[in-house]
């Protein structure tokens, strides 16, 4: 049974740990990516965001029977490899590390996106090495963003969204009047099609990433067992709840998805609603938020192959190294920063769909991983096969149709990225003949959360 560890307090209840999961998420993305999202919609943002916040919710109370059961192992990877096997539990950290490795080359594309947009005589690959380069160096180092600062930058752009719904109504009552404010456009128009909205909802389910955190926090919450798994099912609703009114809002303002530049529209309709102060404004928001976000995120990457090298998952000599006098693990730094550099042939869409592919797989293996434990306990624990069987059978078939709608290429890519990843298991396990390493995510996978992304991703 897991011990409580002496140096943690149990001070956090249901609603502090819902803001902190909601916050970890990270409203503001849904403005950052709405121009692309809503053109691989067909301009039925509204509508992706509710199917894919129904997906999640299905996937939350898979996660949140298995953090009931294992209140401090709060990822994927532990939870397939307790209830299915070791060699799942494997190749879902394998997923787990594409999202650790690609992340950050996201966040730094969006970044560049918007700088790109505000000054074209620059060329784009100029903010990116700026991104790469800056945030390496920070990194290796060892310099990291406070707490408090991300905690007042998350702050920030919570104000920033609030401004951008209540500007985006009163420039649809200006032109149309209150009718104007009720509209099924932003859910359904002409142009929709069951393929666009789902293709959309297999990109806006990127915004969800990180919704499962709070799972990180249990030894930490007064009674874990109860109060972590409402959280995680709250987290993705309340997050789900906000990405739907904000896009219901913008949609209004901006009916369809044709953009002069979808990677920025949301700059575009920033000055359009609110002037240009509002704009540069949100421009500053998008681009600070940007930069202090990639640094956590690129090294929670680095710990994660740290751990995972010095666990002997991966070759110890290489990603085990620490830097002599900064003592950070600055080859998984360089590693992840050349990795960034992927951004200049990778498209926004092909990027995020490949970042998704790796959490599907982890949904999915979680969801499988529920029903697994009902059979495994079956004989001495007696439960409800409705929440133990159906519902994670509905997670699982919503995030497989979510998989299945992704680009083709983010496909490609991750089919590549698993097959690579089975040779790698099968060469450790000598032909899946002994069990793989195990790898310790304590002291990464929370020390990697602790501090809010602030990110808009």
């Amino acid at each position: 049974m897991p011990t409580e560890s002496p140096g943690l307090r149990r001070t956090l209840t249901l609603w502090p740990l819902v803001l902190f999961g909601i916050a970890y998420v990270t409203p503001f993305v849904v403005l950052t990516t709405f121009g692309i999202f809503a053109e691989a919609s067909n301009g039925t943002l509204a509508a992706t965001y509710a199917l894919a916040t129904g997906a999640m919710i299905f996937t939350a109370l898979s996660y949140g029977k298995l953090a009931g059961l294992y209140p401090q192992a709060g990822s994927a990877y532990t939870y397939a490899r307790r209830a299915i096997g070791a060699k799942v539990g494997f190749m879902t950290g394998w997923a787990l590390l594409l999202d650790y490795l690609f992340l950050p080359m996201v966040v730094w594309l969006f970044g560049t996106a918007y700088l790109t947009d505000q000054f074209p005589m620059v060329p784009g690959w100029v903010f990116l090495l700026a991104f790469i380069v800056l945030t390496t160096t920070l990194n290796v180092i060892g310099i990291s963003v406070a707490t408090r600062v991300n905690l007042a930058l998350i702050s920030f752009q919570v104000l920033v969204l609030v401004f951008f719904v209540v500007f985006s109504l009163d420039a649809v009552v200006e032109t149309s009047g209150v009718a104007g404010l009720a509209s099924a456009e932003p859910f359904w128009n002409p142009a929709s099609t069951l393929a666009a909205v789902s293709g959309g909802a297999a990109l806006a389910a990127y915004s969800f990433i990180g919704f499962d955190a709070v799972s990180t926090f249990a030894e930490e919450t007064v009674e874990p067992r109860r109060t972590v798994p409402r959280a995680i099912v709250l987290t993705a609703a309340g997050a789900g709840g906000i990405f739907i009114l904000v896009a219901y809002a913008v949609q209004l303002v901006h009916p369809g998805g044709v953009f002069a530049n979808a990677d920025s529209a949301a700059l575009d309709i920033a000055k359009e609603i609110g002037g240009d102060l509002f704009g540069a404004v949100f421009l500053a928001t998008v681009i600070v938020a940007q930069f202090t976000a990639g640094i956590p995120i690129q090294a929670a990457g680095a710990r994660l192959m740290y751990a995972m090298g010095r666990d002997g998952v991966l070759p110890k000599k290489l990603f085990a190294a620490i830097h002599p006098r900064f003592r950070t693990p600055f080859l998984n730094i360089l590693i992840t920063g050349a990795i960034g550099l992927l951004a200049l042939v990778l498209t926004v869409t092909t990027s995020t769909s490949f970042i998704n592919f790796g959490a599907f797989m982890g949904f999915s293996v979680v969801n499988i991983a529920v029903i697994a434990q009902y059979f495994r306990d079956r004989r001495t624990v007696r439960r409800n096969p409705v929440t133990w069987i159906i519902l994670p059978l509905f997670g699982l078939f919503f995030v497989g149709w979510l998989i299945i709608s992704l680009d083709g290429k983010a496909l490609v890519l991750g089919a590549v990225w698993a097959a690579v990843g089975l040779g790698w298991l099968a060469y450790l396990t000598r032909g899946f003949r002994l069990a793989p390493p195990e790898l310790d995510l304590d002291d990464t996978s929370h020390a990697g959360s602790t501090q809010p992304r602030g990110t808009v991703r």
